[in-house]
């Protein structure tokens, strides 16, 4: 996402070679969505994999529509949509399936049997090999499994986002269906980031904007305390409390740049004990502000 546009403006030749590096370096799945970019994440990700398909996995959400110049109008989870998407995501990729395919939201106008089902034809027809979720809740989750076997949930998880914990990671342990998790730095929060222009999406969320931006400075002062104890970034702190707290949960990173990818790839290095994890926990203030703005909140079936 942050490749193309969503945080200003990114450079192609620089994002195609962290997506290389990150593969010789051992990443195996690249999410995205056909709405980052209105299309151009997707091709930017099929000219990165064109001779390196077999060493990645494929994962892609759908049906979040935009208008010329960006702005979202919408979401359609039709089957004839899930259908039409796909094919077109199929095009940009330059691939002949797709490994994980993914409603990005749940369309209240239509039944998630239906596009589960619609996903389902896909994969008996060869294009998709695997059904995953997106920031839904447990009575969604268990109504789609009911359909076909779900692979994983992408939901925001963070050192200040842990609604997931209470109801929903633990439906999902119990029906045996992973986690891929987003927002692991709150969008640069807690890594010290700011909004850096008028085209960073950052600038119109809650924990970015006026007082609860000042408030949040204290997040960040106290994980970086933390991480100077440990000789480590906040960065890699942050993911690597990800990394402690959940085998069945996959840290989904997103640097634009070589260097920030090395910086999370350092989590890697970083060992944290039951009782490291409380302490980052207990230490680490509440964060100011939701994570998107009310309207978006108000959206989320993860959230009900």
């Amino acid at each position: 996402m942050a490749m193309s546009g969503m945080y200003g403006p990114a450079s192609e030749t620089e994002s195609i070679a962290t997506i290389h590096e990150a593969i010789d370096r051992g990443i195996t799945l690249l999410d995205t969505g056909d709405f980052y970019g209105s299309g151009h994440n997707e091709m930017l990700i099929g000219r990165a994999i064109r001779d390196r398909r077999d060493r990645v996995r494929l994962s892609v959400k759908f049906g979040a529509m935009r208008a010329p110049g960006g702005m979202f109008i919408g979401f359609d989870s039709r089957p004839a949509a899930v259908k039409n998407s796909l094919a077109y995501s199929l095009v940009r990729l330059g691939v002949e399936h797709i490994d994980i395919y993914r409603p990005s939201r749940l369309d209240p106008n239509v039944a998630i049997e239906e596009t589960i089902g619609a996903i389902k034809e896909m994969i008996d027809a060869g294009h998709v090999r695997q059904i995953g979720l997106s920031e839904v809740g447990v009575e969604i989750i268990r109504r789609a499994q009911a359909v076909h076997p779900i692979h994983d949930l992408q939901i925001e998880y963070s050192i200040v986002s842990r609604g997931p914990e209470t109801k929903i990671f633990p439906a999902l342990e119990q029906l045996g269906i992973k986690v891929t998790a987003y927002g692991l730095l709150s969008r640069g929060l807690l890594s010290g980031s700011r909004p850096t222009g008028p085209a960073d999406f950052r600038r119109h969320l809650p924990r970015f904007s006026g007082e609860n931006l000042e408030r949040n400075q204290r997040v960040v002062e106290v994980l970086r305390d933390l991480a100077e104890e440990r000789n480590v970034t906040p960065s890699q702190l942050a993911i690597a409390w990800v990394l402690a707290k959940n085998e069945n949960v996959i840290p989904v990173i997103g640097p634009r740049t070589r260097e920030q990818l090395r910086d999370a790839l350092g989590a890697l290095d970083v060992t944290l004990s039951a009782d490291d994890v409380k302490r980052i926990e207990s230490a680490v203030p509440e964060v100011a502000g939701t994570r998107y703005d009310e309207r978006q909140m108000k959206n989320l079936d993860s959230e009900k």
